[in-house]
């Protein structure tokens, strides 16, 4: 049984849980950024999400663990396979959730070459990284605005191509990095890049819990977890099944979600008119952020509700200074 604390044993913070049940939901979304002081359950949300998604199928002997089924982002290795009409050999995995520490060095995020195995046999050997161990996954980056300025490039990329692309020494490799980032931050130390944050699809604010009842809860639940991780876990493991067949229902209805061209409109208008953000990128993520919230709901056609609620998610961090959304 897992011990991590479990999802549905979260108190209060709607707001982050929805956003990240959401891109549970529809990994194009873009990810989340969680902005909030210590303490407020952001790391503990984001680690409790990953155990709420069924079971990834992929190619058991790939380092990628490439997903068949999707021949586009499959790795040069078992695309060569497949050429051959090999027969890859598959298995069942957890979805990855990958820490990226603050001070991983570019070879740990991106992968190394053993250049000097290389000389002397001839042969490329890769060690992937942290990159590659998130692809299907989740990437989590605690105080993600402390990141040096070259591992924020590193992210770019792989957030905008799906892939990883590393050379040395003349010697390249290139292999799927399709991840959900996930990063949190305290506003105090200091703001993210710009190019960065555009690229993260929500952005939410913790809230500080004032009822006296609620905080209580919050503790008692974590003096619990503490004293005992898998009776606590096991207590919500009905609560926990729940989420995971609502998950998958919602996976499952999405690509039948239908949006009115004039709820399109209305997006258009919403985030170039009202809001002034910059590019068509908030204009993606409001509707996709809308579709799966109708999915969520069980529904298979978008409201005007949706799209409102998708704008307080998807847009804060994208409008220039002339525009506002409430929180």
């Amino acid at each position: 049984m897992c011990m991590t604390f479990p999802f549905s044993a979260l108190v209060g913070q709607q707001k982050m849980r929805l956003a990240l049940l959401l891109n549970a939901i529809d990994p194009m979304i873009g990810g989340v950024l969680i902005c909030g002081r210590r303490g407020t359950g952001k790391s503990t949300a984001v680690r409790a999400i990953a155990n709420l998604l069924p079971p990834i199928m992929g190619v058991a002997d790939c380092p990628y663990f490439c997903d068949p089924s999707s021949p586009r982002w499959i790795c040069s290795s078992c695309q060569e396979r497949l050429a051959r009409q090999e027969r890859l050999p598959t298995e069942q995995r957890s979805v990855p959730l990958v820490t990226l520490p603050l001070n991983a060095s570019e070879d740990r995020v991106a992968g190394s070459f053993d250049l000097a195995t290389a000389l002397e046999t001839g042969q490329t050997h890769f060690a992937p990284g942290l990159l590659a161990q998130a692809n299907r996954g989740f990437l989590y980056v605690d105080e993600i605005n402390l990141l040096n300025d070259t591992i924020v490039d590193l992210l770019l990329d792989a957030a905008a191509l799906g892939i990883n692309r590393v050379e040395r020494e003349g010697v390249s490799i290139v292999h799927p990095a399709r991840f959900t980032l996930i990063g949190t931050m305290n506003l105090e130390e200091g703001m993210l890049r710009p190019q960065l944050l555009d690229r993260l699809g929500l952005y939410v604010d913790t809230e500080d819990i004032r009822d006296v009842a609620i905080r209580t809860t919050v503790v008692e639940r974590r003096l619990a977890y503490d004293a005992n991780p898998i009776d606590f876990a096991r207590k919500w493991d009905e609560a926990e099944s729940i989420l995971k067949e609502r998950i998958i229902r919602a996976r499952h209805l999405l690509p039948s979600i239908r949006i009115s061209s004039y709820l399109k409109q209305v997006i258009a208008v919403i985030v170039d008119q009202r809001l002034h953000a910059e590019g068509h990128r908030g204009d993606l993520v409001v509707l996709r952020t809308a579709r799966a919230i109708a999915a969520w709901d069980n529904r298979t056609e978008v409201q005007l509700p949706d799209i409102e609620q998708a704008v307080t998610l998807a847009m804060p961090h994208r409008m220039r200074n002339d525009g506002k959304v409430t929180q």
